[in-house]
This record gives structure tokens, sequence and C-alpha cells, in this order.
């Protein structure tokens, strides 16, 4: 999931415009409950993009499903994808000059 994420958020972060072009938005407020209650999904991770952007992962250890937002400067959270089988990961870099 971090590597989706990091994919994810590197490719959002580019075209914050194109959230604003998504019938899926509402307020901020109202789409974080609506997460919470219905898919029992808490932030994971969040970045921040250009002109102001906020990219957030919501996701649901106990359900598995997930769900990427991104929120403008003025309070509109528009959902950009969503999905299943969620899973925590960390994982370690590669060492200096290792390209594997």
């Amino acid at each position: 999931m971090k590597m989706i994420a990091t994919a994810a958020l590197a490719a959002l972060l580019a075209w914050p415009a194109a959230a604003q072009n998504l019938q899926h938005c509402a307020a901020r407020d109202l789409v974080v409950e609506r997460l919470a209650q219905k898919y029992r999904e808490s932030r994971q991770a969040l970045g921040l993009g250009t002109q102001g952007a906020m990219v957030e992962i919501f996701a649901s250890e106990e359900t598995g499903s997930c769900t990427i937002t991104v929120t403008m400067p003025n309070g509109s959270t528009c959902l950009l994808a969503t999905g299943q089988a969620y899973e925590r990961l960390v994982e370690a870099l590669p060492a200096a000059g290792d390209d594997t």
C-alpha cells in the first residue's frame, strides 16, 4: 500500500486542478465523517500539493477499505480513488548506491 500511496501522491500532487472537476466532492468535515461512519476509515497519511491542495489517504485495517482524497484551500474535498485490501507496510529504503 505504501508504494501505491506514494505513486498516487506523486501523480495527484502534479494535478490538483483536476480534482476540482470531479463530481464526488463535498465539505471536508462531511467527507471525513462519512468515511469514518460508513467505512470505519481514519486518516493514515497526508501530503501537500501545489496550489495549497492537501492529499490524504484514509483506510480501515478492520474492513480493508481505503480512500484517497484531495482537499482544496476552499475546503472542498474530492474523492480521487477508493479500494480494498488495505495493508499497512513499512519498507526500508535501499542502501545508497544499491540499484536493486
